[in-house]
């Protein structure tokens, strides 16, 4: 699960790092102008909400295994066409084929986890998954700004290509839907798994194997619904800084074109050491709300300090530690979801988490490019971020006081 999601991750992120290179720009006609390259990010977040929503319930009629299979395969055609790509709109129609085939993708990572383990591991079992989004970020930065600095930018596309095929080959040869269908599990490992599951639902209301059934179990759930809030403000912070870091640090404080690429991975690093300090703490505590009020408040303060600083250095360490932040709450959030659906919608629910959650931050990097194109300046949009993580951090003060 961490290698899939850390190569659907460095399909994102090239284009962080295009937006900054003049030849991509030229080659799109998009040199002067800060809201189409907010729209590159926009338009593929706005598609993967879509896909979430409307393809994460194949999960639960074909299985995960399959379904992961097929976002893989039209990913690489997406990538395929952007290689190619001669004019911005066939750039953007890219952008969204990869957003609906990564948007079926991600939900099928919960599906796996709510199938192979018990709640007593699924901290650390999110944790260790989902280091792959700041893993890839972090080799991505760097590299890109070399590859696309030193071979071109088609080059990157194709390259991200080739490299799909080792997620698709393991994914179709070593994984199974359940630990049941798996030939690779010992009798000892299949009685502890289900063992865990079967106590998980004991203490659950039956529900029925129906897709109707699923969405009930969670539809009328406030706390889900609140959940899905911080989602929304977490996604819109990972990717308004995902998208804008490398331009900031590069337009706004000056540094140069190698400095730039190992900064801007600096606060995915970060984030590696985030999350899994978050999966530690989720298993260890049992409560989960808490610590993602306090990855909401290291992301405000980290981020409005960068702002203001006035060394470029200091500005530069501060966001870093600001945007590393948000990986304490990632994993947790996730293993929260977990913790209040049943199995039978969990597909459906995360795609709803993730769908919502990204579709409202495709708004981010519109917005960013918005407020940067109207200022001439990029203080509006940290501030825009820096209002995400408080309205995160409340939505987690309201299910701190009913016990989560």
């Amino acid at each position: 699960m961490l290698i899939v999601v850390f190569f659907s991750y460095l399909d994102r992120v090239n284009v962080s790092i295009l937006v900054v290179d003049p030849g991509f720009l030229d080659a799109m006609g998009i040199s002067q102008s800060s809201v189409q390259k907010g729209l590159l990010m926009s338009l593929f977040l706005a598609a993967y909400g879509i896909g979430n929503v409307l393809l994460s319930p194949v999960g639960d009629m074909i299985g995960p295994r399959k379904a992961m299979s097929i976002s893989i395969v039209i990913w690489s055609i997406s990538l395929a066409i952007g290689g190619i790509a001669g004019t911005f709109g066939i750039m953007l129609a890219s952008r969204v084929l990869l957003g609906l085939g990564e948007g079926m993708h991600f939900p099928m990572q919960s599906k796996f986890i709510k199938e192979w383990f018990p709640p007593n591991e699924r901290g650390k079992a999110n944790a260790v998954w989902q280091t792959g989004m700041a893993l890839a970020p972090a080799i991505a930065m760097p590299f890109f700004a070399w590859l696309i600095h030193a071979a071109g930018w088609r080059e990157s596309f194709f390259i991200l290509l080739s490299l799909g095929l080792i997620p698709l080959y393991l994914v179709l040869n070593y994984t199974a839907d359940t630990p049941q269908e798996s030939k690779k599990i010992n009798d000892l490992e299949l009685r502890y798994i289900q063992a865990g599951l079967a106590a998980e639902k004991s203490r659950q209301s039956l529900v029925k194997p129906t897709f109707a059934e699923g969405i009930k179990s969670f539809a009328s759930n406030y706390q889900f619904w609140l959940i899905v809030v911080y989602y929304m403000v977490h996604t819109s912070i990972l990717w308004g800084a995902m998208t804008w870091l490398p331009s900031y640090l590069k337009e706004a404080r000056g540094f140069s074109w190698e400095a730039m690429g190992a900064l801007a991975s600096l606060p995915w690093f970060l984030g590696l050491v985030t999350k899994i300090l978050s999966g530690v703490l989720a298993d260890r505590f049992k409560r989960r709300a808490p610590i993602i009020l306090v990855a909401m408040i290291g992301v405000g303060v980290g981020i409005y300090c960068g702002a203001t600083a006035e060394s470029n250095m200091g500005a530069a360490i501060f966001l870093a530690v600001g945007v590393g932040f948000i990986g304490l709450g990632g994993p947790t959030a996730w293993t929260l979801m977990q913790d209040i659906v049943p199995g039978k919608g969990i597909s459906t629910a995360a795609g709803v988490m993730n769908g919502v959650g990204n579709g409202f931050s495709s708004l981010a990097p519109l917005v960013i490019g918005f407020l940067i194109s109207i200022t001439g300046s990029y203080m509006g949009g940290l501030l825009y971020l820096v209002g995400c993580a408080a309205i995160g951090a409340i939505a987690m003060l309201i299910l701190i006081a009913n016990g989560r």
